[in-house]
């Protein structure tokens, strides 16, 4: 949500997730060398902990020069010695001689915590010339959106346009910043634009978050839909260059964006790729998640959104000693979310209204859940999603599900992998303590992205010079760290097997006639945390909000309201490629209960990498709020004590359970603060429960014969 400077973006991408220390570049490095000449230096040097993002440093007409994949060429002025100041800035690079007198490695103010080292020979990228403007595009009702166009100058046939709506501003967009963001794209030549959403930074009217699709029949409607089709036509008749081909991509919010241009779309529009897009913000993204609210991502995201028509920063405060507050505190103190509005110190903003008046999905939300409108596939469309997206996860997988039985002309793709939010962006072998292998970022970017887009908005009706052949799935598979390819998702050969939650503790491929009970407390006034605290602001400094689904979840599983089921150690590899359900049989001795499912992978003490020794890894979780069991327009009690059934999807995995591991499964009732706590007691509006509503129940969870409590898992046959 954030904006950043180019160096910033660029030194984010390059340093995600350094792992050396302070000590350990003591220990490795040099001491610094004294005044060299400029060849010297010249080299490749790359960060062993992450080695495919290097920078390549040469000499160009007397100049010392550093560039990389995303940083465009940029000189390093001699400030003293061996230390280098990147022109533009106030970063240095602090170089380190080899015996021999070359350079040997380098460390970067801004990073100091990596160690470059030189690796070989300097690589040098191409890098396109792009004029940048700015114009502002007219729409059928008279308002004018901002947009900024980058043209390559260097390339003189006609070009297809690649654009991004945003509701986060486009000011900063440049050819240097579109090279740091997307370098594959940047280099396959197009005419990027990117605009700003109506009502949002330069552009004029009113904006609605997560806006409703309108009537197209009436065409003085305006929506996402309408303003890219206007924006289209624009663009098609006044920059020239163009070969009358459009794509559009975005992640997030600029993925619901994307996905909406393929809503009745212009005819130009030949490709889209919504990435994490949001489908619909209170069944399973962003704001909701069948019924529960996400009351920190809520209260964090709209008012860093809603406050002005730019971005603000969110802050809980400092306590007595001066430290940020514990968001888990913050939360805590003030109970409901009414609470929380009233002492934000804002005005109560327009999406906070709608939480407060519309808690049930009645026609305020279902208006912008975008299911009903995908019935077609109308242009090529890929879908990309991480199964560990914090934010999106669903919506991707909805948008695939949704448009597979219509896909008549085999144009409906999807890609998945184990990534967060996003971070199919980034050139990385990790995602906090997950290893890949491989950087699987850029074997999706270079490996499908480009080549889709070259497919379609390029390459001449009938051929595939680009070579796109995507023939459906692509999923990097965790667990075995491979990339898979499927004719569809789930594939065939998966298939949905009970996995039965038995009396002791225990998990079994077979149910049970004898019944077992397994009761744990839950007490609204000590919930189970979501992460590890501390707990910042979403996206506040230090925030470890991205990573959350890959933390160990030892950190609850000692806890006595966490139930808790085990497999026997697997002896071979068990493999899972598809969606998981959840199909539990529960009482509670209140009237609503939340249920929260985990399906966790529980490496070996013994593991080879040390820090994976005993960690409970997420493969899948998901929760349901029970007073929506019989419908989530109007909610409903549930009867105290009586054993009552929760079927819910826990969303698709891609992941190999390895022989000396072990399944897991964990059920509890809190996940707090980012999803709100339910009194445990039925209110007519948990938003504005008072705090005498919030009681401590005991809830049960049943197995046997009648009540067999279950994960449907999508195993794979060998």
């Amino acid at each position: 949500m954030k904006l950043f400077s180019l160096g910033m973006i660029w030194f984010a991408l390059v340093c995600l997730e350094s792992q050396s220390s302070p000590l350990e570049l003591a220990a490795r490095a040099q001491h610094p060398a004294p005044a060299v000449s400029l060849d010297a230096l010249a080299g490749e040097y790359a960060d062993p902990v992450e080695p495919d993002t290097p920078y390549s440093v040469y000499v160009e007409s007397g100049r010392l020069m550093v560039e990389s994949e995303r940083f465009v060429p940029t000189e390093l002025k001699l400030q003293s010695g061996a230390e280098f100041l990147l022109s533009g800035t106030k970063t240095t690079f602090q170089f380190a001689l080899s015996p021999e007198g070359r350079g040997s490695s380098f460390v970067i103010s801004s990073a100091p915590a990596t160690l470059y080292e030189r690796t070989g020979d300097a690589v040098r990228h191409v890098f396109h010339n792009y004029q940048r403007s700015e114009v502002m595009i007219p729409m059928r009702d008279g308002v004018k959106l901002h947009a900024v166009i980058l043209k390559p100058l260097d390339m003189t046939a006609p070009l297809p346009f690649l654009m991004q709506r945003t509701p986060y501003g486009v000011d900063g967009t440049t050819g240097p910043s579109l090279f740091a963001s997307r370098p594959e794209l940047a280099r396959a030549g197009y005419i990027f634009v990117a605009e700003d959403i109506r009502g949002r930074y330069k552009s004029e009217g009113k904006f609605v978050m997560s806006r409703p699709m309108a009537d197209h029949s009436n065409k003085k409607a305006i929506d996402e839909s309408t303003d890219t089709y206007d924006t289209v036509t624009w663009l098609l008749e006044n920059v020239k260059g163009n070969n009358g081909r459009l794509g559009v991509l975005g992640t997030s919010y600029p993925g619901f964006l994307a996905m909406a241009a393929g809503i009745d779309p212009h005819p130009a529009v030949k490709a889209i790729s919504p990435q994490a897009p949001m489908i619909d913000v209170w069944m399973g993204d962003d704001f909701f998640h069948n019924g529960a609210f996400r009351q920190s991502y809520g209260y964090d995201y709209v008012l860093g959104m809603e406050s002005n028509k730019e971005v603000t920063d969110v802050d809980y405060g400092k306590d007595r000693s001066g430290a940020p507050v514990d968001g888990f505190n913050y939360f805590l103190e003030r109970g409901s979310f009414a609470k929380d509005v009233k002492r934000s110190g804002s005005q109560t903003l327009p999406t906070w209204k709608l939480f407060l008046k519309h808690p049930a999905y009645d026609r305020i939300w279902s208006s912008r859940g975008v299911e009903q409108w995908i019935n077609a596939v109308t242009v090529p469309t890929l879908s990309v999603g991480g199964y560990y997206d914090q934010e999106d996860m669903w919506g991707p997988q909805e948008e695939y599900a949704n448009l597979e039985p219509h896909d008549a002309k085999h144009e409906n793709f999807l890609v998945l992998g184990p990534w967060r939010h996003g971070s199919w962006g980034s050139t990385t072998r990790r995602l906090g303590n997950l290893e890949y292998g491989e950087p699987i970022g850029r074997d999706f970017r270079a490996g499908i992205e480009v080549k889709f887009f070259a497919h379609y908005l390029k390459d001449d009706p009938g051929t595939n010079a680009s070579g796109f052949d995507l023939e459906d799935t692509g999923s990097f598979q965790s667990g075995s760290n491979t990339w898979k390819y499927y004719s569809h998702f789930p594939p065939p050969e998966s298939r949905p097997t009970s996995l039965y939650l038995q009396g002791g503790g225990l998990l079994s491929w077979s149910g049970s006639t004898a019944e077992a009970r397994t009761s744990y407390m839950s007490d609204p006034a000590d919930p189970v945390p979501y992460r590890h605290r501390p707990i910042q602001p979403t996206y506040g400094d230090g925030s470890q909000w991205y990573n959350w689904l890959t933390e160990d979840q030892r950190f609850v599983t000692e806890r006595k309201d966490v139930a808790l089921w085990k497999l026997p150690v697997l002896k071979q590899d068990l493999t899972m490629t598809g969606e998981v359900i959840a199909d539990i049989f529960a009482a509670t001795t209140g009237t609503d209960n939340d249920m929260v499912v985990k399906l966790i992978d529980e490496y070996p003490e013994d593991n080879s990498d040390a820090k994976m020794r005993g960690y409970e890894l997420l493969t899948n979780a998901e929760i349901f709020r029970g007073r929506y069991l019989k419908s989530f327009v109007n909610p409903a009690p549930i009867g105290a004590r009586a054993v009552t059934e929760y079927k819910f999807s826990l969303h698709d995995v891609d992941h190999v359970f390895k022989a000396g591991h072990r399944v897991v499964v964990e059920i509890q009732s809190t996940w707090f603060p980012l999803y709100d706590r339910n009194p445990q007691t039925f209110v007519a509006n948990i938003m504005r429960a008072k705090p005498k509503d919030y009681q401590a129940e005991t809830i049960t969870v049943y197995s046997g014969l009648g009540h067999e409590s279950s994960l449907q898992v999508p195993v794979v046959s060998h």
